[in-house]
């Protein structure tokens, strides 16, 4: 398979499910790639996943480059997408560009997301003007929980629902590739992706979006505390209570001297 682009994910609109999924480190990236997904997500997410914040606000570029770069080094055929962190591209354009570009320049993204609606158009714009592709993010978008109120399905309301269908709308004539829709209704999803003439990648947006999008410890069912996973997301393994067992099945055998045997000597 050659390396996919933001181009040719943007093409496969109405013709192609988009599968994507977030990747934090070498070796799960290398496991997504191998699989086949499309576009690999290296999201903010990894405050909460990886290192234990409670949210994704505290997460920092120096954070964010070093997943991404791990990630890049893992892939050799998915589309890699770097995750703006919270305040690298809100204050202007030209913060955006410059920190994007980091991204592109030093860490090898593809492309990089930011969040939020019609009012980051000039930001959006202004990157993909300067060669960087832009991977949108409306709905619960999770660096305005503070302002949000927590996390709550978007767009019930008529006026809201129309704002995000607005949102996309100038998402798309700010340049973006595809946009990531999250948390809302799934008439909504279908009627945003309707209104669009990019890829719309629903996170639970209901089945009518042009791709999905899954956080891949909520997929594995790798969380360490074994949380139980968000009303849209369906968990194929249970790799976390399989990890523990393991780990138990270790310490019991070298507690009792059954590990490591001849076999495992030199």
């Amino acid at each position: 398979m050659s390396k996919w682009a933001s181009t040719r994910i943007k093409a496969m609109k109405g013709l192609q499910k988009i599968v994507c999924v977030t990747a934090y480190d070498y070796t799960m990236a290398r496991l997504v790639d191998q699989a086949g997904i499309h576009l690999v997500l290296v999201g903010d997410s990894l405050a909460t996943t990886m290192l234990g914040y409670a949210t994704t606000l505290p997460v920092t570029m120096e954070e964010m480059l070093h997943h991404t770069r791990a990630v890049v080094r893992g892939v050799k055929d998915a589309l890699v997408v770097a995750d703006m962190p919270f305040m690298s591209y809100h204050v202007s354009p030209s913060q955006a560009v410059k920190n994007a570009g980091v991204f592109i320049k030093s860490a090898g993204a593809d492309a990089v997301k930011v969040e939020g609606g019609g009012f980051r158009a000039p930001a959006i714009r202004a990157l993909v003007q300067n060669g960087i592709p832009v991977l949108g993010h409306i709905g619960l978008t999770p660096q305005s929980i503070r302002s949000m109120g927590g996390y709550k399905v978007q767009g019930k309301k008529p006026e809201e629902a129309q704002r995000l269908i607005d949102d996309a709308v100038a998402l798309e004539k700010a340049g973006v590739f595809a946009i990531v829709l999250e948390c809302v209704p799934k008439t909504l999803g279908r009627d945003i992706t309707r209104a669009v003439g990019v890829p719309t990648i629903g996170i639970g947006a209901g089945p009518e979006c042009d791709g999905q999008i899954l956080v891949i410890h909520d997929l594995l069912g790798l969380n360490a505390d074994d949380a139980p996973p968000f009303t849209f997301v369906k968990r194929y393994a249970n790799l976390g209570a399989d990890a523990r067992k393991a780990l138990k099945k270790y310490r019991e055998d070298v507690e009792r001297g059954r590990f490591p045997t001849k076999a495992h000597s030199f």
